[in-house]
């Protein structure tokens, strides 16, 4: 339980720095953006380019929120519950964060198919012709990258996710004997 807690603790400092790191790049790319049109030469794709580092923040940062317990919360209802009612819900809502992340795990390896990749020997036009499945070459509109480095934020979040809300499932389950424990946590996942 330590080492999966501590690997969820590395995990979050190392998402928050990526956030964080993306912001800036994001500032610095709008500021870049608003000068040059104010100049007269628009860079074109700075624009793709600040949306794709904003999907990446959002995701890093949402990771580490639900890490955190830190999502909103409507807590009228719930917090007319009694102590164990409450705690119920928000064992709950772990398990169901847990879920999602298992889920998205699953759909990405879907999606990604890594399997059936290596068995066409990493060759992605035998990989298409054999699956439909555009997803290692369909490009971004004006960076020319691939698009399947874009959505690796999924896999990256599913992992992330998992970790984080495993922590968080065990440490609920481990204050059941003790709610008091739970009430200072907050009633958000």
């Amino acid at each position: 339980m330590q080492l999966l807690r501590q690997l969820s603790h590395w995990v979050a400092k190392f998402e928050m720095a990526l956030a964080a790191l993306m912001a800036l790049f994001i500032s610095v790319l709008i500021l870049v953006n608003v000068v040059s049109r104010a100049l007269g030469m628009a860079i074109y794709w700075i624009d793709e380019l600040a949306i794709y580092a904003m999907i990446w923040m959002t995701f890093l940062a949402t990771s580490v929120v639900i890490k955190k317990r830190q999502t909103l919360a409507v807590t009228f209802l719930v917090d007319q519950l009694p102590l164990r009612g409450r705690y119920c819900l928000a064992l709950f809502s772990d398990v169901m964060i847990l879920g999602f992340a298992l889920l998205l795990a699953v759909l990405c390896y879907r999606w990604y198919d890594p399997w059936r990749l290596f068995q066409t020997g990493f060759d992605v036009m035998e990989y298409q012709s054999q699956t439909f499945n555009f997803i290692y070459s369909e490009n971004t509109n004006t960076l020319g990258l691939k698009k399947v480095w874009v959505w690796m934020c999924l896999p990256w979040v599913a992992f992330a996710l998992m970790i984080h809300s495993s922590v968080n499932v065990l440490d609920r389950l481990l204050s059941w004997r003790t709610p008091k424990a739970y009430e200072q946590k907050g009633t958000s996942a």
